[in-house]
């Protein structure tokens, strides 16, 4: 009598620990980097969907004609929560996740309402110690960001160091670039959101200010290296005919990434970094070579010698970026002055809208969060019914399968599809051969944990490495629990091969969001941002004085929207040729934003950190015809549907306009000998006219299509 007693308890105990251990799991996925109020309400609302969801699914044990409605209606509106944001969309995996192994675990010792609370205790566990975790390390998630933007600034600058001369592989560089900028305005969001919203919360910490002003610091090495004050075949011809220039701005570009670098690694120990020195030889160097080339005196050479001079001129900006990093890292006591206003702080941060209403109006099949739900729940539930009528082992094991594959794009499904088919297989393979060399279940176990623990650590990094230790970590534990373990791995893959191409199958003809049905919304945001941050460029550069705020705000959103557009794009070429609808064209304006707002980045940064003559009545004239330009260009996209239109059969003709680059180029240097001045007038007409010239390009683009 004793043993089972002794039996029951340890089981009763076990289970206990299984619903806890389950809660703090299913909890996990909303603790994201951001504001402490925003992940402990995040880990909250995680807590109470898993207790509802838990509830729910202990009654689950019911007939298949009334289970399979409320399998996929309860999937839809667990997946629908995502329209409230990325925090949501955690939120909404994690309440998938409990309502999916709902199906896997039955207690035989506690009762539902039993389990589902000690569900919501694990969560609240996990709840208390990311709060507790927080509280002693509270500059561990800002550091951790620092010092992912460092490095990604490094990429980006050694990047843009390897398009300076002709490059046979251009494109693919310029591909580069748009990735690493995506990824750095990700991260640029979140760290903003770190620092501005904590310091608001918490009054002026020189910690926080401190940090605050080096993010400040990195965004404008990233506008200042995405800023092109000259157009690259002028660049090209240059350098092929003086090389020395080319290695020069190499070599210094080199060692500003290196620098970076360098901090990021030692972002605490200001004695370790590297000194400035090298950087100073650097400029000397190219300064000496530029001199050389300005005393040879070819009169037809004067406007590559100004060209030279802004470019030194954005490196001279960089190193002092960089210094200034340096000084801030090594803890100054910031005076008042250095300190930012609060009320400027929260114009830059974006709240994300909770309005019910928001339901309502993404209750439509033009939503792709609507459309990906409702795809979810019937791939549910046609897993689900697979796997009852083939009698497979754990047929829930297809259900989870799809809920973690499938994604609202086409092209992140493909590719998580196949990674977890390849990693599930490559997992398989090493778990049969480690059973087969080993018979002890403690090994068995420590292997499982470690496994598990690998798997999480590499799930954003390396989805296809993380799928292999996972099965590595399941098929460890059933070893423990079922002497059978190779039929455990051959349901395991067999599984997993279902659920991926079930999965593939539901993005690829049910309901399918392809992304030209939505890319023209996000060529016209992009569109847009980047006019009004012409337009606030244009009204400083009139009016002078102090920075106005809006701009900064404005050359913030514009950078956002070109990096949505280039995702938006990306996931576009990911998809089947078929549905590439017009991708010349999108790609050619694509390309065109980006140059737009390299052209503006050039413009802003030189205008921000030089004194600049008064405004010329040509100068306005020409900004307002680039705005004409910029409003036609979007009045056309919204007439456009890449999904049907057709191109026209007549040449569209921009209506006259005599732009005056030489003219005004030559009139500036004509009037005084000031190098300064020269350097101006060759920056802004440049750029104006490259500006004009990109916005008669749109438009002659979206000319093309016919109205709708």
């Amino acid at each position: 009598m004793t043993i089972p007693i002794v039996l029951g308890i340890a089981t009763h105990h076990f289970e206990i620990g299984l619903a806890l251990c389950f809660g703090a799991f299913w909890c996990s996925p909303s603790d994201v980097s951001g504001k402490l109020m925003h992940k402990q309400v995040g880990i909250l609302f995680s807590a109470i969907l898993v207790v509802i969801i838990s509830f729910i699914g202990g009654y689950l044990n019911i007939s298949n004609y009334v289970l399979f409605p409320i399998l996929g209606i309860l999937t839809f509106g667990i997946a629908f929560i995502s329209i409230y944001g990325f925090r949501a969309s955690l939120i909404s995996f994690s309440g998938l996740l409990a309502l999916i192994l709902s199906f896997a675990h039955t207690s035989e010792n506690l009762e539902v309402y039993q389990y589902a609370l000690l569900i919501g205790i694990g969560g609240l566990w996990y709840l208390l110690l990311s709060t507790l975790w927080f509280k002693l390390n509270p500059k561990a998630q800002t550091e951790e960001e620092l010092n992912k933007i460092f490095l990604l600034t490094a990429d980006f600058l050694d990047t843009r160091r390897q398009l300076i001369g002709e490059q046979p592989d251009r494109d693919s560089l310029q591909t580069q670039l748009m990735t690493l900028q995506s990824e750095l305005t990700e991260h640029h969001g979140t760290l903003r959101e770190i620092l501005i919203l904590s310091r608001k919360s918490s009054g002026k910490s020189n910690y926080q200010s401190r940090r605050l002003l080096v993010f400040i610091q990195l965004i404008e090495i990233l506008e200042t290296a995405v800023a092109n004050p000259v157009n690259y075949d002028k660049m090209d011809e240059l350098f092929e005919k003086h090389p020395e220039f080319k290695t020069d701005f190499q070599k210094l570009i080199s060692e500003f990434s290196n620098q970076l670098r360098a901090i990021a690694e030692n972002i605490n120990k200001s004695k370790l970094f590297p000194p400035n020195k090298v950087l100073s030889d650097a400029f000397k160097e190219l300064e000496n070579d530029i001199l050389i080339f300005k005393k040879e005196d070819h009169t037809e050479d004067y406007e590559r010698y100004l060209m030279l001079q802004n470019l030194l001129d954005y490196q001279k900006k960089q190193f002092e970026k960089i210094k200034k990093i340096k000084w801030l890292l090594g803890r100054p006591k910031l005076v008042s002055d250095d300190y930012i206003k609060n009320d400027k702080l929260k114009r830059f941060i974006d709240s994300q809208d909770y309005n019910p209403k928001l339901i309502l109006r993404n209750f439509s099949f033009r939503s792709t969060i609507f459309k990906h739900s409702l795809r979810l729940a019937v791939a549910v539930m046609l897993g689900y019914g697979v796997g009852l009528t083939f009698d497979f082992q754990n047929p829930y094991w297809i259900i989870l399968t799809v809920i973690v594959i499938m994604r609202p794009s086409y092209g992140l499904t493909k590719t998580r599809s196949k990674d977890r088919i390849i990693g599930t297989l490559i997992g398989a393979a090493i778990a049969s051969s480690l059973v087969f060399s080993i018979n002890d279940p403690y090994i068995y176990g420590a292997l499982g944990v470690l496994s598990l623990v690998v798997a999480f650590s590499m799930i954003q990094k390396n989805y296809k490495a993380s799928a292999t230790f996972i099965t590595l970590s399941v098929i460890f534990i059933y070893a423990i629990l079922q002497p059978d373990v190779l039929t455990v791995i051959q349901f395991r893959v067999i599984d997993t091969l279902i659920g991926a191409t079930i999965s593939y199958m539901a993005m690829r003809w049910l309901w399918p969001a392809w992304s030209f049905m939505e890319i023209g919304d996000n060529i016209t945001d992009c569109l847009k941002a980047n006019t009004a941050f012409f337009k606030s460029i244009s009204s400083y550069y009139q009016k002078k004085g102090q920075v106005p705020t809006s701009l900064k705000v404005n050359r913030k959103e514009a950078f956002l929207q070109t990096s949505n557009l280039s995702s938006a794009f990306q996931r576009m070429a990911q998809e089947p040729a078929s549905k590439q609808n017009h991708i010349d064209d999108i790609y050619e304006l694509v390309g065109i934003n980006h140059s737009f707002l390299s052209s503006l980045a050039s413009l802003s940064t030189y205008i921000q950190n030089h004194e600049t003559s008064e405004a010329s009545e040509d100068f306005i004239a020409i900004s307002e015809k680039i705005n004409s330009n910029l409003d036609k260009v979007c009045e056309q996209l919204k007439r456009i549907n890449f999904e049907t239109s057709t191109h026209n059969d007549t040449t569209f003709t921009p209506e006259p306009f005599n732009f005056p680059i030489n003219r005004m180029t030559n009139d500036a240097i004509s009037r005084t000998d000031s190098v300064r001045s020269h350097k101006e007038a060759h920056l802004i007409w440049e750029q104006l006219y490259w500006l004009y010239s990109l916005s008669e390009k749109m438009l002659k683009l979206t000319a093309k299509f016919k109205e709708e």
